[in-house]
């Protein structure tokens, strides 16, 4: 190929790159100037950071979220930065309210580009001890209310958009205790790369952030187990820590144009815990397993 010459499966695409000889990549790419989006589980932690983060480059946002008092506080820091926000109160997990707030937001905007897919939630218990209720809430709160949004924006994307679904590590090893957490988050993971297929000719990426050790009041919520052991363990190989706004920066990275050319992938956002795969490092600076 030679000056931006490209083709899809052998055939000249009518598509040019957005970035040529002519039209150089530049700092302003990364604004999200007059785009629109919806930001799933957004009164606090990563979807809180993401939404104020997605106004920070321009974006309008419409946001949903079952504790109305921190959805209100992210609502009010994303219109004081000069963007328009559209709340909703309701459990994502129930489809009535959720469309019905879609409706809403299709009324607000007129269409939607980027959509966040962050809320989600667990509980610790080994696999036999979850009951069938219990079992079906995990499944209705991390994956089938992700299929549900998705199914609704799409008619909103007319000229195309941006799908990233908030996942975990866990998406790509095991969770004992978080059986069926992982394997819906799992499935996210395997969604995206399977709907970056079928989307990818209405101009809609769909792409996945896998964080790992980001403080959260949902983690705090869970508790922690340490032991003595356990705590001569570096939580990650990165020496610095990370935060919901590590998060929201790979969120505004995929929703823009910056992200232009990726689709089907995930971003794991953990301090380099995946590629340790099992290697933990001492507070000694030594590496073992």
């Amino acid at each position: 190929m030679t000056d931006w010459e490209w083709t899809l499966g052998g055939l000249e695409s009518d598509k040019s790159p957005i970035w040529s000889d002519d039209n150089i990549l530049d700092p302003s790419s990364v604004l999200l100037t007059d785009k629109v989006a919806i930001v799933t589980g957004a009164a606090r932690g990563i979807g809180a950071a993401t939404a104020v983060a997605l106004a920070r480059f321009g974006a309008d946002l419409a946001i949903c979220d079952r504790e109305a008092e921190d959805m209100a506080r992210t609502a009010a820091a994303v219109e004081a930065l000069g963007g328009r926000c559209v709340t909703g109160l309701f459990d994502v997990r129930h489809p009535e309210p959720r469309d019905a707030w879609l409706a809403e937001v299709g009324e607000a905007f007129g269409r939607v580009d980027v959509l966040v897919n962050n809320a989600g939630g667990t509980f610790n218990s080994p696999f036999a001890d979850i009951n069938l209720k219990g079992e079906a809430a995990l499944i209705a709160e991390n994956f089938t209310q992700v299929t549900g949004f998705i199914r609704g924006c799409i008619p909103l994307m007319s000229d195309g958009g941006s799908i990233i679904n908030v996942t975990s590590i866990e998406a790509h090893r095991a969770g004992p205790g978080f059986t069926i957490y992982s394997a819906m988050k799992a499935a996210q993971a395997n969604l995206a790369m399977s709907l970056s297929l079928e989307l990818a000719p209405a101009g809609i990426r769909v792409n996945c952030i896998a964080p790992d050790v980001i403080p959260t009041e949902g983690e705090r919520m869970l508790g922690d187990e340490s032991t003595d052991e356990r705590s001569q363990l570096a939580p990650q190989p990165w020496l610095e820590g990370g935060s919901v706004h590590d998060c929201a920066a790979a969120i505004v990275y995929l929703a823009g144009d910056m992200s232009r050319f990726v689709t089907g992938s995930t971003i794991h956002v953990d301090g380099g815990n995946i590629a340790a795969a099992g290697w933990k490092r001492r507070t000694t600076g030594r590496y073992s397993t």
